[in-house]
């Protein structure tokens, strides 16, 4: 290669800026050849700051290769000229709106088309792989002779998270080369694993740094480097006999995660490794089938629409962070676990609270936490050293963020910024994790009301990535801006709400919960309201969720919501609140609906026999959820119905595969929904008349 590209790949490749690759015929490949007579093929897709893979750019990798055929050079190699990493997989774009099977099938065979020919070239082939390589991207590399992999590459299929699986040839070449079981589980978790577990996996050939990368290649290429090769193990799984054995322990597994009615991609995996796994040719050609079938399925385009929910609310947190020290008030599970992962994401936490004992429980989560998302145990540590117990509170004069994280008290909440906003730094921005108060009923004590804003966090706080941030009619648009931008720089979504009681996801999750506590009165089952909400698609129902996000805390919401909303929320129980009054509270108790050990509930099975699920338990407990989001769009406490149905998914697990509450709305028949809600309102009551927002909901 000439020192221009030797100098962009070798001392700078990590650093460049996105560059449209101009030179040459091609306009997202360049292609080079070096001393040696190797070809070089560098992918830089145009305009874009990832590789990924189009029809137009799976065309022009094509015609690279045959001229790379009619030049025959010493070998080839293939890797990005991009920073972010090898190839991110398909372009998501084009999966959009598919409806007949046929067509993607013929694109799908267009492209499997191109890869073969890839693997088909009669000269040594290289991938040279880092950062990301991700589906596509992986089944280009798994069609290489040899993959090497620079320190700090991952590789993973994610496509079951779109209602997929791999659909470029890899289900066939990824079972082939590395054990089922192992290659199996990575496709049907869409789990990302790191160079050195795919060097051991057998998936890549060898682990080394950028400096070294030009040697490894050589060794490649000319027969130096031991290549990875499928085991006994591998070829034994493979074996018809053993598939069936295997596939069957895979559907079981697949059952506990995921109802096949629901998530259809990892069963049909599961089938097609079954049926096709011990001949490739078989394999590759039913994969485009199957792939096919799956991408039509409402699943799959629901959730291909929530993959662009997630890039729609990553751009709303916009850029430019200026957020480094973060003072947290508070270290109860929210305050704690609020101040574990902005830690975490690279910031100076200070943790204060009035007892060493919740500091002490909120560092030692963090540490849990860090030790399953964190690979480096010096990367350990330093998450560690910037989590600051602070009993003082000494930390606020410091901060640029101030999150104050105490129990849902109006006075004690006061109370608290009064200590605070003498010693906040000028610039400093106050903020609640208030899951339900006003911002107009909490500011009436501040100087600078302005300054505050909420930044409400959901629990888990390492799993659900939702915050809302909730502004006042007395805000700064700047601080406002700052908070979003916090909020994408801690790698979580932000919904930008105004402020109402309840903003907007407990108000739509209240009447869903208080209508389990009703139908409990009518002596239905507990277990029997929470298979029926899972049976629509709910990751856990609303008995279980209560007692995750605390009794008391649900309690102190009703109450909260019903000052305004009165009889559009369910009766709060009589026996709820003896239950508080006793501190059987849920999860952080031990004892709440549920018992609860090492934070799992303890659940036996709903008997046999007996009343079951019914589609009215199923629309009393989630058709209020549509109906709250709806008269949320019509009040404008959120401008954008695409932003609501993302929060509800990403601050609640609301059924991904469904779309969110306003696509299934869509999807049922808004006159469906109306006529429906108003037979329940006949039957139990008004809190389920139709909102007024339905007549223009669109």
């Amino acid at each position: 290669m000439d020192s221009k590209i030797m100098t962009a790949l070798g001392d700078r490749l990590l650093t460049l800026g996105p560059q449209p690759a101009t030179d040459g015929p091609y306009k997202h490949f360049k292609l080079t050849r070096d001393a040696d007579g190797v070809a070089w093929l560098l992918f830089d897709r145009a305009e874009t700051s990832a590789n990924t893979l189009s029809s137009d750019v799976m065309e022009e990798f094509d015609a690279a290769l045959a001229a790379i055929e009619t030049e025959r050079p010493a070998g080839l190699v293939i890797r990005s000229a991009k920073p972010s990493g090898f190839i991110a997989g398909a372009d998501v774009n084009e999966f959009r709106g598919a409806t007949d099977p046929e067509v993607v099938e013929a694109r799908i065979r267009a492209a499997h088309a191109v890869v073969d020919h890839l693997e088909a070239l009669k000269l040594p082939t290289v991938a040279v792989i880092h950062g990301f390589c991700l589906g596509g991207g992986l089944e280009v590399a798994l069609a290489c002779q040899a993959r090497i992999a620079i320190d700090r590459a991952r590789f993973g299929f994610p496509e079951v998270m779109l209602g997929l699986h791999p659909g470029l040839g890899g289900t066939a070449r990824f079972t082939a080369l590395v054990n089922p079981t192992q290659s199996m589980a990575l496709m049907l978790t869409g789990r990302t694993i790191d160079a050195r577990r795919a060097k051991s996996l057998g998936l890549v050939d060898a682990v080394t740094q950028e400096r070294h990368v030009l040697g490894a290649v050589r060794d490649a290429l000319f027969g130096r480097l031991k290549r990875a090769k499928p085991g006994l193990l591998t070829r034994a799984a493979n074996i018809g006999s053993v598939r069936g054995l295997l596939a069957k322990r895979m559907r079981s597994e697949a059952t506990k995660a995921a109802p096949r009615e629901h998530y259809p991609a990892p069963y049909a995996l599961i089938d097609l490794w079954e049926t096709h796994g011990g001949s490739k040719a078989a394999m590759l050609k039913a994969e485009q089938a199957s792939f096919a079938k799956l991408m039509v399925t409402p699943t799959a385009q629901n959730l291909i629409r929530v993959f662009f929910l997630r890039e729609q609310m990553k751009k709303a947190a916009g850029s430019g962070n200026t957020v480094k020290h973060v003072h947290i008030v508070g270290a109860g599970a929210m305050g704690g676990d609020i101040a574990g992962w902005c830690a975490g994401q690279g910031l100076r936490v200070s943790l204060a609270d009035m007892k060493a004992e919740p500091i002490a429980g909120a560092v030692k989560r963090a540490a849990e936490l860090y030790g399953k998302i964190i690979r480096k145990p010096t990367d350990v540590r330093d998450a560690l050293d910037r989590l600051i117990p602070d009993m003082g509170g000494e930390g606020v004069r410091n901060a640029d963020l101030i999150i104050e994280a105490v129990p849902e008290k109006l006075e004690l909440k006061q109370k608290i910024y009064a200590g605070l906003e003498p010693r906040m730094k000028p610039g400093a921005i106050l903020a609640t994790n208030t899951s339900s108060i006003p911002l107009q009923d909490l500011r009436t004590t501040l100087t600078r009301p302005e300054r505050l804003v909420g930044l409400h966090f959901f629990n888990p706080v390492s799993r659900l990535q939702l915050v809302e941030v909730v502004s006042h009619d007395g805000n700064d648009a700047q601080v406002q801006k700052e908070a979003l931008a916090f909020v994408g720089a801690i790698d979580r979504l932000p919904l930008a709400v105004k402020s109402s009681p309840g903003f907007l996801v407990n108000r739509a999750l209240t009447p869903y919960m208080l209508e389990a506590m009703v139908m409990l009165d009518e002596k239905i089952d507990q277990r029997l309201i929470d298979a029926a909400a899972e049976q629509f698609g709910m990751p856990m129902g609303p008995i279980e969720l209560a007692d995750q996000v605390g009794l008391d805390i649900c309690l102190d919401v009703g109450n909260m919501l019903r000052t305004k909303f009165g009889d559009l929320l369910p009766p709060t129980p009589a026996w709820l609140r003896e239950k508080v009054a006793k501190g059987e509270l849920g999860r952080k108790t031990g004892k709440g609906f549920y018992t609860w050990k090492d934070g799992k509930a303890e659940k036996a099975q709903p008997p046999e026999t007996g009343p079951r699920v019914t589609d009215q338990m199923i629309d009393r407990l989630v058709l209020p959820i549509s109906n709250v989001c709806v008269a949320a769009l019509r009040e404008g406490i959120v401008d954008d119905p695409d932003a609501v149905d993302g929060a509800m998914i990403f601050g609640t697990g609301y059924a991904p595969f469904r779309g969110g509450p306003l696509n299934y709305a869509r999807t049922r028949g808004v006159e469906n929904i109306v006529s429906t809600l108003r037979a329940l309102a006949e039957r139990f009551g008004e809190r389920f008349a139709p909102d007024p927002g339905w007549d223009n909901f669109k």
